[in-house]
Parts: structure tokens; sequence; C-alpha cells
């Protein structure tokens, strides 16, 4: 329960007690300030506090965004202020200094909320209100305009307008939003939350991927229609969290690794749906999934990169020639539009895979999967190359950090890094560059031999080598995806070069595992909580140990043996990152971690 405290006089007929109630808060009036400070005073600690106008005249829309966001300890509109418990003393002494006013006459009696907005000394949200109303009326003839302004505007409108997500791709916001956010809608006055939408749309995709494993053309047909269903609610969840403001560090972790799972899931579905039928399409699959983890890590490590990156003398947040261009074709309409197709939104490639599967069959549906994400791929990697060249600025220590951890740099690498001196960087980079590339040709020509082996004790040298430094250069941001395409893209080749059933099948599960692990890092860094712990990346090995290890047992085992091998693996890891990820995730959740919520690039 949460409480407010309304200050100054009540006005009659006025609905804003019942207003408050609606929004869970437990009323409770207060003549001035000094008797706010002690009511605030007589309030348990772990609740949130709200102080009120009483004569305020506003939709009950205003109060929600401004009185129960969960993201922000601290929030203001006009007429109203709340804090959480982590503010609670920023408001008590806020308090403090209105009642020390208003006993100096500075303060007319009753009108302090504003005054304690603006006494705050922490950070304060300020939701952007629009066409809503919220104010507080001093005269009889002011609080007449204000509730025809109230009754003038759809509050219920505006609030399904903004429910939906401000940036996304061209399917989602004209195929799905305009009838998803009424679901949520619905799902809100049904008290349904947010994570069990997420939870629902999970398991539609996965009856999607059981439908798609059968091998028929009815179960292709179910499987497609399934996966679009899936994708209307993974729209909704999120626009269930907007719409109720049902925000949460939990709810948006389950969202993002949903996501994963549901598409990651379908590949397979799809992968057993073409053995049924006596076509293996299981590295087209491991394929899919190798390129689009690969993608998210490019555009995860580009994010951290620059978020936290400073402008270098005499230049702007901005400077970049590339960046300028790109925001001078994003005031052409239709180009906005084309651009966010050409990298294939979740929305889009979701949409894609869902038809195809229909229409076509498993190995042309990954062809196709395989060609617009390569494309999708190669479009945005080239332009993030071009603002790194081209815009001068300086990392900070916090984003050569999180570089660092979505590198995923394990014993080994870390172990020589202190005992072999560090060459030059861009010498150590292109060393690390080399490395991968000789590693996964000598799986390719060589496939599981010795020569796989040496080549990846090569590369986990240089690895070492890169860790050594800083990651701080304009194209560092690169090395975590080159790391993660060389491991994945090692498992993938040595598998596909065993030449036995299953293999290949065993790989689809540990780069599963290990991909979930980078996932998990970044969005761990994303809620700001750093990497996984330290045993955990030392217990899975690290990219370089993993990439050493599979490449041994290629050599070592027998291709039976390689397959069981790899199972056994898979299982280890999965099992490693799974326990802690939900043991983190989960204590995180019950300890009241800071809520978040993902309005960034469609993925």
């Amino acid at each position: 329960m949460s409480t407010a405290i309304l200050t100054g006089q009540p006005v009659p007929g006025s609905s804003l007690e019942g207003d408050l109630r609606s929004l869970g808060y437990d009323v409770r009036a207060a003549a001035d300030a000094a008797d706010a400070e002690t009511l605030l005073a007589a309030v348990p600690a772990d609740q949130r506090v709200a102080v009120v106008d009483a004569r305020f005249v506003g939709h009950v829309h205003a109060l929600r965004l401004g009185l129960t966001d969960p993201r922000f300890d601290a929030a203001a509109i006009p007429g109203a202020v709340t804090a959480k418990p982590a503010a609670r003393a920023a408001l008590g002494r806020a308090l403090r200094t209105a009642s020390t006013d208003a006993s100096n006459g500075s303060v007319v009696v009753g009108i302090v909320t504003d005054r304690v907005a603006d006494a705050l000394d922490t950070d304060l949200h300020r939701p952007e209100l629009g066409e809503l109303v919220a104010e507080v009326p001093r005269d009889p003839q002011a609080r007449n305009e204000a509730r025809q302004a109230v009754a003038s505007v759809d509050e219920e409108a505006i609030r399904l307008r903004t429910a939906v997500k401000s940036r996304d791709g061209f399917f989602t916001t004209y195929c799905i939003s305009p009838y998803s956010r009424y679901i949520a809608r619905w799902c809100a006055r049904r008290g349904l939350t947010p994570n069990q939408v997420t939870t629902a749309s999970l398991l539609t995709a996965l009856i999607a991927a059981g439908c798609a494993a059968t091998g028929t053309r009815a179960g292709f047909v179910a499987a497609g229609l399934l996966l679009l269903c899936s994708f209307v609610l993974d729209c909704t969840d999120g626009q269930l969290a907007r719409y109720s403001l049902q925000y949460s560090t939990l709810g948006a972790w389950l969202d993002a690794t949903f996501d994963r799972a549901k598409e990651y899931a379908y590949y397979a579905g799809l992968a057993l749906g073409a053995a049924r039928g006596g076509d293996d399409v299981w590295a087209l699959a491991l394929g899919a999934m190798v390129l689009q983890t690969c993608r998210h890590v490019v555009d995860f490590s580009f994010n951290e990169a620059n978020v936290n990156s400073t402008p270098g003398p005499g230049a702007t947040a901005n400077s970049s020639p590339t960046a300028a261009f790109s925001d001078r074709l994003d005031g052409v309409g239709w180009t906005v539009w084309l651009r966010r197709m050409i990298v294939l939104p979740i929305g889009e490639r979701w949409a894609m895979i869902a038809v195809l599967t229909a229409l076509t069959t498993p190995r042309i549906t990954f062809y196709v999967l395989l060609v617009g994400c390569a494309f999708a791929a190669c479009y945005t990697t080239a332009g993030r190359v071009l603002r790194s060249l081209t815009r001068r600025a300086q990392r900070t220590d916090q984003a050569a950090r999180a570089l660092a951890d979505l590198a995923d740099s394990g014993p080994l690498a870390e172990s020589l890094a202190r005992v072999i001196p560090s060459p030059l960087p861009v010498l150590a980079r292109l060393l690390a560059l080399a490395g991968a590339v000789v590693v996964v040709l000598a799986a390719w020509i060589d496939g599981p031999g010795w020569s796989t082996v040496v080549c990846a004790v090569a590369y986990v040298l240089v690895s070492g080598d890169v860790v050594a430094r800083p990651l701080k250069g304009p194209l560092d941001w690169l090395l975590p995806p080159l790391f993660r395409a060389t491991e994945y893209g090692t498992v993938l080749i040595l598998a596909a070069k065993a030449d036995v059933n299953g293999a290949l099948p065993a790989a689809f599960g540990l780069v599963a595992a290990v991909a979930y692990h980078h996932y998990d890092t970044v969005y761990r860094i994303r809620g700001g909580a750093g990497a996984p712990p330290h045993w955990l990346v030392r217990a899975i090995g690290g990219h370089e140990g993993r990439t050493l290890l599979v490449a041994v047992l290629a050599a070592l085992l027998t291709a039976t043996d390689f397959k069981v091998a790899l199972t056994v693996l898979a299982v280890a890891v999965a099992l490693l990152v799974l326990f802690e990820s939900i043991r983190y995730w989960v204590t995180a959740h019950r300890r009241g971690a800071p809520a978040v919520h993902d309005e960034g690039e469609p993925a």
C-alpha cells in the first residue's frame, strides 16, 4: 500500500481522493507542510509516499504517470510529488524546507507540492503529459476552466496511443500495434500482468515450434500462424506495461530472454520438421542462430561503447559526418521506414519466417533468413564502423569495462594477459583478427584435426593480448562480436565435419546455452549490475577456453564420442548459466531492484 498526503483545504465535490485510492493510495489529509511532514514520519519506511495539493484538477492518467511509475525514485507533476523508499529522506528534507518557508511567510499555506518538488535534492522525473491536464487552480473560475479542459480530452485514447512503443519497425507499427493495444487494455482490465502475457507468448511460440517439428504442411501452416500470434502477444506485454505502468527488472529480463528463446526454439522446430521429411537443415538452423546472435552482439557492443563515451576536444556528441548524414535521411519520411525494414527487426523477421514456413520448406526459409540477416548485418555494421572512424570520442572506463565483460574472456586469456607483454594496441587487434580467421579456416579445411588445435592455441594466445589493455579504441567494440563469431563458427564447422547424426543438434544446444550466457551478460550490464560473477565465467571457460576445448575434443574423439561430448558440454553449460541467471534475477526482483523497460532499437 502507498500513502498519499493531501495538503490544504479540501474542495467539495472533488474526485481526487477516489482517484488516488483507485491508484492504490491510502489517503490522509494535512493542513500544511508541517502537518504533512509529521504524517510522512508516521508512514512505514518501505512505502511510497505522495504529497498532493487538495485542489488538484487533472486526468487520472496524469496522476498515474506522475505517482505510480516504478522506474523512478522520485517524480512530480504540477500539484503532486511522490517518492519511493529510496527518496523518502529527500522528500522529508524538502517538506521541512517548505514548512520553514511557509512559517516565514514566503509560501502561501496549502500550496506546497510544487515547492517540495523544487526543493528535492535528488533526481526528479517529470513525465511528459502532452494533452493531459494537471494543474492547481487558485479560484473557482480557473477550477471550472480546468474541469472543462479535462472533459474535452479523451484520456483513454491518449493512454492507448502512448502504450505503443515510440520507435518500432514498420510491420509492428502498422500491422500489429493498431489492435494489440486493445488486447493490452483487455488484459489490464482483467488484472493480467505483463509477465503473464510474456509467458503466454513463450508458450505459444513453443507450440509453434512443435507444430513445425511435425514436418507436415498442416503443421507448417499452423506453426506460421502461431508464430504470428506469439509476436502479437510479445507486443502486447510491453504495451500492457506502458498502459498500466507495470515495469519491473524481472519483466524486462523475461521479455528480452524469451524473445531469443522463442526464435531459436522455432529454428530447432523447423530443423526437426525438415528431418522428418528427409532434409537435414541443422547446419542452416545453427548458422541462422549464430548470425542472429552475432548481429545482436554488434548492437550491444556498439551501444555500450558509445553510451558512456564523451566527445573529444572540439567535437560534439554527434560530430560524425556519417551520423549527420543519417540524421538528414531521417528527415525524409519514407527513408526512415525503409532503413528500419532493411535491418530486419524482429517484426519483419518473424513475419517473413511465418509466411515462408507456411508456404515453402524449412530449407528455403533458412536460405532467405540467412541472406536477409547477412545483408542487414553488413548494412548496420558498415554504418557503425564509419561512425566510429569519423567520430572523435573518448571511451570512458565504464564503457571499456562493459566491452571487457562482453568479450567474455576466461582464465586462459586472463592468465596470458598477466604474463605475456602486450604488443601495441593496433597490433594486438590485428593479431586477434588473424587468430580468429585462422582457427575458423583450419576447422573448415582440416576439420577435427590437430592443426585446428594448434590454431586454437594460437587464438588463445592472441585473445590474451587483447584483454591486456583497456578496450578504448574506436573499433574495439568489434572484438566481442569477433569472439562470438569465432567460437560459434568453430563449433558449427567441427560439428558439421564430424558427419554423424546428432552432432549438429548437440552443437545447436551448446551454442544456445553459451548465447544465453552472453545475452544474460548484456541485460545485467543494462540493468547496472555489471557482468555475471567471475566464478561463472571461469567455470564455463570463457570464449577462448571453450573454443580450444571443442577443438581438442574433436581431435581426440571419434565422431560418435564427439557428439556425446558436445551434448554433455551443452548440458553442463546450460545448467550452470541458467542456475546463476535465474538465481540472480529472482533475487534482484525480490529485493526491489530498480524497474527498467527497454524502449530502444527493435531487436
